[in-house]
């Protein structure tokens, strides 16, 4: 991919691709590819590690075909479709193997089609950015605020955090293991990603805020010129941001919940009932501590085990 990428003529696009097999299963993942017309750092986006967010596919398409190549100083390299199978199966993990891509970085070659997407992607493109953007959004069940966020001791993407222009500001203190964010660590490379709210749908403000984001972390690398444009307020939250850690259900039901995302509420507060085919209610959900409502499970009908809610600190 390097080779690829170092053939480019100066001041060009191409859509490229990676493919490779993993197991029986053929796995291609497609690469845009713009070299700008003079030397400078790359950014790297990608979308779509679960297969159903679209937020940031479609901010990547839109993005690479909006750049002037030729005024560019540097490059910008995407993979808009992290997770072909999850993608075409419209599902939060893939079809193929079950597994979560989100939760086995950096993978492995020889390994389950999910972890032989991220063995390559960690081998031949990762490597390639100087800055790395991944972004994410809700999914088809559950909501969450549009937010970037970042690890607390990456002092890079703190700076881009606070110029990419997202109404929300999330600083972990620890990245848990297995996400692309966590590789692109491993590798010294600095790196934020986004959330969105998700719902099958891309919100007309979601992906205008991710549009203007990538502008924004590409002027302030440098590769084009221009003023950042970022929102007077914002919110700021403090936390470890893992869903895996959410309330989850302890069976299916019919969820009715009492919060909204950003409340913030106290420790013991209701945060919603769940109840069975006749209203009868099954489990009832109280706030384990103080802090502001990041996730819900906004899809009425829930599996065992799916997250329902998940609540973090505020830094206001």
């Amino acid at each position: 991919m390097k080779s690829t990428f170092d053939a480019i003529p100066a001041g060009s696009k191409i859509r490229s691709s990676l493919a490779f097999m993993a197991g029986e299963h053929s796995i291609c993942l497609p690469v845009l590819m713009v070299r700008g017309g003079l030397p400078g750092p790359t950014l790297l986006v990608t979308a779509g590690v679960h297969g159903d967010e679209y937020e940031g596919v479609r901010t990547i398409f839109e993005v690479f075909d909006s750049l002037d190549a030729a005024g560019m100083k540097g490059n910008f390299l995407a993979v808009p479709v992290m997770n072909p199978p999850a993608f075409w199966n419209i599902s939060r993990t893939s079809p193929l193997d079950g597994a979560n891509l989100a939760r086995v970085f950096p993978g492995l070659q020889a390994g389950t089609p999910t972890e032989a997407i991220a063995y390559h992607f960690d081998q031949h493109i990762l490597p390639l950015a100087d800055f790395y953007i991944d972004l994410h959004s809700a999914g088809v069940k559950c909501a969450m605020p549009t937010l970037i966020g970042y690890l607390e001791t990456d002092a890079a993407a703190a700076s881009a955090a606070e110029i990419f222009g997202a109404p929300v500001i999330w600083c972990h203190p620890s990245v848990p293991p297995g996400r692309t964010v966590s590789a692109a660590t491993d590798r010294g490379i600095p790196c934020l990603y986004a959330e969105a709210r998700g719902a099958g749908r891309i919100d007309p403000e979601d992906l205008s805020c991710y549009r203007r984001g990538i502008a924004n972390v590409m002027k302030h690398m440098g590769i084009v010129s221009g003023a950042v444009e970022v929102p007077e307020k914002v919110t700021r939250l403090y936390g470890d941001g893992n869903v895996d850690a959410s309330i989850s259900s302890p069976v299916r039901g019919f969820l009715m919940p009492r919060v909204k995302l950003l409340e913030t509420v106290a420790k013991g507060q209701a945060l919603g009932v769940l109840v069975d085919m006749s209203g009868m209610e099954v489990e009832f959900f109280h706030s384990p501590c103080d802090g502001v409502v990041v996730l819900i499970h906004e899809c009425p009908l829930v599996q065992a085990e799916e997250p329902l809610f998940l609540i973090t600190r505020s830094m206001q």
